[in-house]
């Protein structure tokens, strides 16, 4: 495993690499901590701007040029600038499940789905993480 790949590559991708880390492992720690707590409170603000730093340095990242200049991923980004603060929204409002059922979401397929496309032969990730 080497960092090298990832801190030699333009400068969006590093951005979007580690606050695509750092919000794995606080929604990890999300789902696994008590709920309603203050320190959920202040990781879930963390959380949501994470994936919104997330989605947003997507736009920079166009390696794959499908769609003009984007790919079918920044769709996905779309959807995550409209779910993540809806999400949030949810709790402000006390709608418990609904706030739940997006961020488990944005989780399970933002995070966890989009990653394990970042480790396939000829990404980034898949050189930091098993080399060439």
């Amino acid at each position: 495993m080497s960092l090298g790949p990832l801190l030699s590559a333009p400068l969006p991708i590093p951005w979007h690499a580690f606050a695509a880390l750092a919000a794995l492992a606080i929604g990890g720690a999300q789902l696994a901590l008590p709920k309603g707590t203050p320190s959920h409170r202040v990781m879930g603000y963390a959380w949501a701007a994470l994936m919104l730093v997330i989605a947003v340095s997507s736009f920079w990242i166009q390696q794959i040029r499908l769609i003009g200049p984007f790919s079918p991923i920044h769709l996905l980004s779309i959807l995550v600038l409209v779910t993540a603060p809806l999400a949030v929204w949810y709790a402000h409002t006390h709608r418990v499940a609904a706030h739940r059922g997006a961020m488990i979401k944005l989780y399970v397929f933002a995070l966890i789905g989009a990653g394990i496309f970042t480790l396939l032969p000829g990404r980034i990730m898949h050189t930091v993480m098993f080399g060439q």
